[in-house]
């Protein structure tokens, strides 16, 4: 990826990620030819994730590794279990907070599926806007991060005797950034106004989560509108309205099946944004070079795959049960109400 440019609007954000995180996060700068792009990413990961308001930073780095662990991101499981390992070493005396922890992490892997999502929900409603707002958020950065970026944030020269001291000592940087305050709403002036979309009730009980996600929706389908060919946004659109995810399989044949029905001008953007929205990990450099054979800029890439990874993470988001179950029968307990 090329270094960060000069937009105002790219410079403003990565002030404040670097003020809230620490550190540049590399899962935001690689949305850097798409300023709006990445904005979008930053709203929704700083007003769901970074700002405690309902739901504390432990229980939030315990739901962002589960969702990636699901989505084979190694990279953010990396990060995230370093820096949930510097909240459990803070709070190891409190058996009941690492119950109560890990009984939200089980209920974040389960999300992935419609088939294994819990219909109760292990939080009061009044936490939900937040916690799922976590897991779409982290939805989406694996898929990104699986396209962009390599396996793991330390370099590849660091032996592996000494990956777990340096994981460790990233995990306590990216803890000590959390003690700094975090103004709710912060990041919001980024992109303008925007209403909720209707496929996001689980949002509206969080003014400032909701917020956060109308905008980005908005500025995400712009980018869709800019660089997704017509045809490939009503393929991917099609397939994960009966898509209820589970992995498609290890053979590339779905795929090819998949496309054959788009032009073929379109079917490399074809073939990138399928994969991206369900099968990020199984994205490889061709892929990526076929596509840039039709569209060359850093921009459409971004945006492309921008919008096929809000698309899955907006699907998933779907069947994730809102308030608490009212079914009599139902073996799904809260945790923590």
């Amino acid at each position: 990826m090329p270094p960060i440019g000069d937009s105002s609007l790219a410079a403003s954000v990565c002030r404040q990620v670097e003020s809230d995180f620490g550190l540049l996060a590399p899962p935001i700068a690689l949305h850097s030819p798409a300023p709006d792009v990445m904005a979008a990413c930053w709203v929704m990961l700083r007003e769901a994730f970074v700002v405690t308001d309902r739901t504390d930073r432990d229980t939030k780095e315990a739901v962002a590794t589960a969702v990636s662990l699901c989505n084979a991101c190694s990279y953010c499981v990396d990060v995230h279990s370093m820096t949930l390992e510097a909240f459990v070493t803070d709070d190891a005396d409190d058996p009941e907070n690492d119950l109560r922890v890990r009984g939200l992490a089980d209920w974040a892997r389960r999300t992935a599926s419609a088939t294994t999502t819990p219909c109760c929900p292990p939080f009061p409603a009044t936490h939900g806007p937040e916690l799922i707002g976590v897991v779409l958020a982290f939805h989406y950065i694996n898929r990104m991060v699986n396209v962009f970026l390599p396996d793991s944030p330390l370099p590849r020269m660091i032996p592996p005797a000494a990956r777990g001291t340096a994981l460790r000592m990233l995990g306590k940087l990216m803890r000590s950034a959390t003690r700094g305050p975090h103004r709710p709403g912060a990041a919001l002036d980024f992109l303008p106004a925007a209403p909720l979309p209707a496929d996001l009730p689980w949002a509206r009980d969080n003014s400032r989560v909701a917020d956060a996600f109308a905008r980005a929706t908005a500025a995400i389908d712009a980018a869709g509108a800019r660089s997704v060919p017509d045809s490939v946004r009503a393929l991917v659109s099609c397939m994960l309205d009966d898509w209820i995810g589970d992995p498609p399989g290890l053979s590339r044949t779905w795929v090819t099946d998949a496309v054959a029905e788009l032009p073929v001008r379109d079917r490399p953007a074809g073939q990138l944004a399928v994969l991206t929205a369900m099968a990020s990990f199984q994205l490889d450099t061709p892929t990526i070079a076929r596509f840039r054979e039709t569209q060359p800029d850093d921009r459409s890439l971004v945006e492309l795959t921008s919008w096929a990874s809000m698309a899955a993470a907006r699907r998933i988001g779907s069947w994730i049960a809102v308030g608490q179950c009212a079914h009599d029968h139902c073996t799904d307990n809260p945790v923590g109400t």
